[in-house]
């Protein structure tokens, strides 16, 4: 039996499995109930292995376990396992964010919490950047400086992402705004982003910018994020943008952005 790489490759991200487990799921899908040397056979899996991963894909819940010599192994519906793996995902999940919430508030934080405080005091601030990878580690970096937030928040960006930061930074953004923070941003508004910007009210100031091309994010006069490609061009995944903790560059951007908003 020969299953396509790309079946494979999807099976093995959407259901945590290895090359070796994905393929003899499908072998035994095709037969519905087998041995492990005829799974090995058809799916090219070495028989020294056939039966170790065969007991991980039945611990997952993906196979049973016919009783009997030769021993055979019985293929779970795919809807079954679908469910099956759902729910293991959940549990799990639930498990780490409980064991996560364990560390908040315990002496074991406190002693990261201080090893990064000494360490990052040791830095001279121009080492202090990165470069982010990904729009999702992109919102990481700007929700992680918007929740240090003191005095501003100013963000340029696109018709496209200010949505994105409506949507995905409204909380963030709600709280900096209750601690006293400006928070303002320019944007192009238009009529599929209004009613996001009138959700902004008393929470930030928005303007219309429909002149300059930009993505940035500067907050408290010291740390600038931006984005170095056209969104609209760009997969999200292969997004990127540059972090720079300096007071200096950041006052040039703030001072610009500022007087592009006097003009408005």
């Amino acid at each position: 039996m020969i299953v396509k790489e790309e079946l494979l490759s999807k099976l093995r991200r959407y259901f945590d499995l290895n090359l070796y487990e994905v393929k003899l799921w499908t072998a035994l899908l095709s037969r519905g109930v087998s041995t492990a040397g005829e799974l090995s056979d058809i799916a090219d899996v070495p028989r020294s292995r056939s039966y170790d991963v065969l007991e991980s894909l039945e611990k997952k819940g993906f196979v049973v376990m016919k009783l009997g010599k030769p021993i055979k192994y019985i293929a779970i519906p795919p809807n079954e396992v679908v469910d099956r793996v759902r729910k293991g995902m959940h549990l799990e999940s639930q498990e780490k964010i409980k064991r996560l919430e364990t560390v908040k508030g315990s002496p074991l934080l406190a002693e990261l919490e201080s090893l990064h405080t000494n360490g990052i005091a040791l830095v001279d601030p121009s080492e202090v950047s990165g470069c982010l990878r990904g729009r999702t580690n992109l919102y990481n970096h700007l929700e992680l400086l918007m929740k240090d937030a003191k005095n501003s928040i100013n963000v340029m960006t696109t018709e496209k992402g200010f949505i994105r930061k409506v949507e995905g930074l409204m909380p963030t953004l709600e709280k900096a705004s209750k601690r006293g923070v400006k928070i303002k941003i320019a944007a192009p508004i238009t009529k599929e982003n209004k009613k996001l910007a009138d959700s902004l009210k008393g929470i930030a100031e928005v303007r219309h910018n429909g002149k300059v091309a930009s993505r940035f994010v500067t907050v408290d006069g010291k740390d600038l994020v931006f984005m170095t490609l056209d969104d609209d061009s760009v997969h999200p995944s292969y997004d990127l943008g540059i972090w720079v903790k300096t007071p200096y560059f950041t006052g040039a951007i703030d001072q610009m952005f500022n007087q592009f908003w006097a003009t408005k």
